[in-house]
């Protein structure tokens, strides 16, 4: 085999590995929130998706802190079979001004804990909330959780990331807000942090799919035969 097509050989399959490996990073999972219908100034539906990353254990706890920044007038937590849910109420630092409402105590947290099994391992589920009002002219909240596992283990999802930074090991799961400001960039701002992980692999197939497209396209085309003349050309004119 010619030395030039097993370096290509070489090159497509390093490109295929960190095609696959990059879908994989990408599809760890993460407690995350997102929104139906969430805009500055109005009530929202707050989905908490909620994943087990563990092959032996269950999440059996889940405690979301709700920003005390901006607390919410309304805090109503969805009917769960297999779960208890607990609001805890706080009285504010300062009064907050919310629409038409002088708040002086808002719910701070939500805890979810499970009267049965809870998630099993490699599993996901989602526990929502409907809040209200959000604050206006707020790009986006975040909201602190703590997800505990059936070994007692506890795993913080706090984590803030900074402009330009990479995102943190445990980020707080963070619902944006500027997409409800400008509707024509709401659908590309949901697909972005909504994005399911068998979709992140069903990209990567396609790009390794592409590759291999491309590999096929680099071989070298077989050379057509040379034309060739009559056996016995006639002599020519004088």
């Amino acid at each position: 085999m010619p030395k030039r097509f097993v370096l290509r050989a070489a090159a497509i399959a390093a490109a295929s590995t960190l095609v696959l490996a990059g879908a994989a990073t990408s599809a760890s999972a993460h407690v995350t929130v997102s929104s139906p219908d969430a805009e500055p100034g109005g009530y929202a539906k707050l989905v908490f998706r909620v994943p087990t990353e563990s092959d032996t254990t269950s999440t059996t706890r889940l405690v979301v802190s709700l920003p005390e920044d901006h607390p919410f007038a309304h805090v109503g937590t969805q009917v769960k079979d297999g779960w208890k849910v607990e609001k805890k109420t706080e009285k504010l630092p300062t009064p907050v001004k919310v629409g038409d409402v002088n708040l002086s105590e808002a719910v701070t947290t939500v805890t979810w804990t499970a009267t049965g099994a809870g998630i099993p391992p490699n599993d996901f589920d989602e526990f929502a909330l409907s809040v209200g009002r959000l604050p206006e002219r707020v790009d986006s909240l975040s909201f602190p959780a703590d997800q505990t596992y059936s070994d007692g283990e506890v795993v913080k999802w706090a984590e803030v990331a900074t402009d330009g930074s990479d995102e943190p090991e445990h980020p707080a799961p963070t619902l944006k807000l500027a997409a409800a400001v400008a509707p024509a960039m709401a659908p590309a701002a949901q697909s972005k942090d909504s994005t399911d992980p068998v979709a992140r692999w069903l990209g990567g197939g396609g790009l390794l799919v592409g590759l291999l497209g491309v590999a096929f396209g680099l071989r070298p085309r077989k050379a057509a035969p040379a034309a060739t003349g009559p056996a016995n050309p006639g002599k020519a004119r004088s």
